[in-house]
């Protein structure tokens, strides 16, 4: 497997920088999407490519439209215009759950446990094709006792996977935020997805357990999945993405490797707005201090 992950990552270094840049094995293509709320546009994207068996970020600032993004190519949200595909299958109308039993799932920035329900319970929730919740066969226990208990073999391996196994019993509702983010992803592993993505994974979690989360996602790496995450964690961006798409205003402004990106003007603009970075002249600095000696005398008299 590490050799084929090698090959997944290498084949990114001959990927030009331009926003919506091709990629050599792209597993999601998205073209003209766009997504407007009254009359802002949320969402203006020409063209998008997911590079397969990789860890690409997608960054940009807040109401950059990345949330937005995300739910429109998982089925959460209708788009005004455009088309994608999932590994050449194409999505446009396809609802939510069924673009997760095609080995597309996600999560979200708001984790969503169910609280009332024990930890074990949430895991078995996330498994699909279950005999036992179809009308005809509900009733005989038999006809799905045994898929039942194969459901709850793999729930527990990845509660051991992710050290919540201790957890097993308690109600989701009682976990720390950081424990509900590792329950939402090891729950999202229950269909053996090919394409992770995460929202925001980090936000809510306390320092202990960003270490572990970090681990976590590349496992999923190199396990051969293919991870999308949204981050504003620019340390987490560096260190695990092998791709970052950067987004301002619903567009996608840049990609590229994480050390070019963070470098590029474009993105720094996108994040701090254009000529942050011009030098203040003597007399500009003297005006200012000028202008806000005078506010402060008018104010006092």
């Amino acid at each position: 497997m590490a050799a084929e992950i090698t090959a997944a990552q290498a084949a990114l270094a001959d990927v030009p920088t331009d926003p919506g840049a091709r990629k050599p094995d792209p597993l999601i293509v998205g073209s003209s999407i766009t997504r407007s709320f009254g009359g802002l546009k949320a969402v203006d994207v020409d063209h998008i490519e997911i590079q397969r068996g990789v860890i690409t970020a997608l960054i940009g600032p807040n109401g950059a439209g990345k949330t937005t993004l995300f739910n429109l190519l998982t089925g959460f949200d209708t788009p005004d215009s455009g088309e994608w595909s999932f590994d050449g299958r194409p999505l446009q109308k396809v609802p939510a759950y069924k673009v997760a039993r095609l080995g597309m799932v996600r999560t979200f920035q708001l984790t969503k446990v169910l609280a009332k329900l024990t930890v074990i319970e949430n895991m078995r929730m996330g498994a699909t094709g279950q005999r036992g919740e179809r009308f005809w066969t509900a009733p005989f226990k038999w006809l799905w006792a045994g898929q039942e208990r194969e459901i709850t073999a793999r729930a527990d391996e990845l509660l051991a996977r992710f050290k919540l196994d201790a957890k097993r019993e308690d109600f989701a509702g009682s976990l720390s935020g950081g424990q509900r983010k590792l329950l939402e992803m090891a729950r999202a592993l229950m269909v053996d997805p090919e394409l992770i993505m995460l929202d925001e994974p980090m936000a809510g979690v306390n320092p202990a357990l960003k270490q572990s989360l970090l681990g976590h996602v590349q496992s999923l790496r190199d396990e051969g999945r293919t991870v999308l995450f949204v981050e504003h964690d620019m340390d987490m961006v560096r260190h695990i993405s092998d791709w970052v798409i950067v987004m301002a205003q619903g567009q996608i402004v840049a990609e590229g490797r994480p050390e070019s990106v963070m470098a590029d003007p474009r993105v720094i603009d996108a994040y701090l707005g254009a000529h942050h970075d011009t030098d203040l002249s003597e007399i500009d600095e003297a005006e200012i201090e000028h202008e806000a000696l005078a506010e402060i005398e008018g104010e006092q008299a």
